[in-house]
C-alpha cells in the first residue's frame, strides 16, 4: 500500500490521480496516523519551503516522516518534497528536516557563481536575464553516478517537466543520480540509503515520469 502525504501543499491531487491510472491502491491523508501501516511514502508538494515546513510540523508529519526514515522505509520526494529533505532552504531562511545533507540554493545565486572572469560574468548577466524563473517547463534529464532503479526502463535524457525557483544541492555530489541544466546545473534526482527525490514532476511527465511512480510501487525491481 502506498501512502500520500497531504499537508496543504500544491499539486497532491495530481499524484492521486496517477496513481488511480496505474491502479495502485493508496492512502491520502493528512493524519499521519493513516499511513502507519502503508509500505511506502509519497511525498510530493509545491509551494514555499517555511509554509511547508510549518505545516508539516501543524499535522505531524516532521515526526513521522523521522521515524519513517530512521527505519529505513521507502520514501519518494517530489518538488518542495524532494527539496525540504534536506537541511535548510535559502527560501525564507528555512530550516528543513534534515534527512539528506545539502542546501537548497536559489538560482540567480548559483548563476553568479559560476562565472569567474569579467567576460563570462558578462555573459551570466545576459543568461540570467534571458532565462526566466521558476524553471518551468520540460527538460531532458541525464543520468549519473549508476542512476537509480526507480528510472529503470527510462531512457536517459528523458524529458521531464519541472516547476521551481531554487535547486537542490547535496553536500555529497555523488548523491545526484541524474541532472538537467538550467543556466547551471540543476540535480534532478538524488538518492540517500532509502529515500529518492524528484526535482521534476513524474506525475506530470508522461510515460517516463509514470514509469518512474510504477518502479516506486513496485520496489525498484
Amino acid at each position: 500500500m502506498i501512502g500520500i502525504i497531504d499537508y496543504n501543499a500544491g499539486n497532491i491531487q495530481s499524484v492521486k490521480h496517477s496513481l488511480e491510472f496505474l491502479k495502485t491502491p493508496f492512502i491520502l491523508s493528512k493524519n499521519p496516523e493513516d499511513l502507519k501501516n502503508v509500505d511506502r511514502i509519497i511525498f510530493p508538494g509545491d509551494g514555499d519551503a517555511t509554509y511547508a515546513m510549518e505545516q508539516l510540523k501543524i499535522t505531524g508529519f516532521d515526526k513521522f516522516l523521522k521515524n519513517w526514515v530512521i527505519e529505513k522505509k521507502p520514501l519518494l520526494g517530489i518538488c518542495i518534497g524532494a527539496q525540504i529533505v534536506f537541511d535548510y532552504s535559502e527560501e525564507g531562511n528555512t530550516n528543513c528536516l534534515g534527512f539528506i545533507p545539502g542546501t537548497i540554493r536559489r538560482f540567480s545565486s548559483l548563476w553568479e557563481e559560476t562565472a569567474p572572469s569579467p567576460k563570462e560574468n558578462e555573459d551570466h548577466r545576459m543568461l540570467e536575464h534571458n532565462l526566466k524563473i521558476p524553471h518551468m517547463g520540460w527538460n531532458d534529464v541525464t543520468f549519473c553516478n549508476g542512476g537509480t532503479k526507480l528510472c529503470k526502463n527510462v531512457a536517459d535524457g528523458s524529458d521531464f517537466y519541472f516547476v521551481h525557483s531554487y535547486v537542490i544541492q547535496p553536500d555529497d555530489p555523488h548523491l545526484i543520480k541524474g541532472y538537467a541544466h538550467y543556466g547551471t546545473m540543476v540535480p534532478a534526482i538524488v538518492e540517500y540509503e532509502n529515500i529518492t527525490v524528484f526535482q521534476f514532476h513524474p506525475e506530470k511527465s508522461g510515460k517516463a515520469g509514470l514509469q518512474i511512480l510504477k518502479n516506486f510501487i513496485e520496489g525498484g525491481e
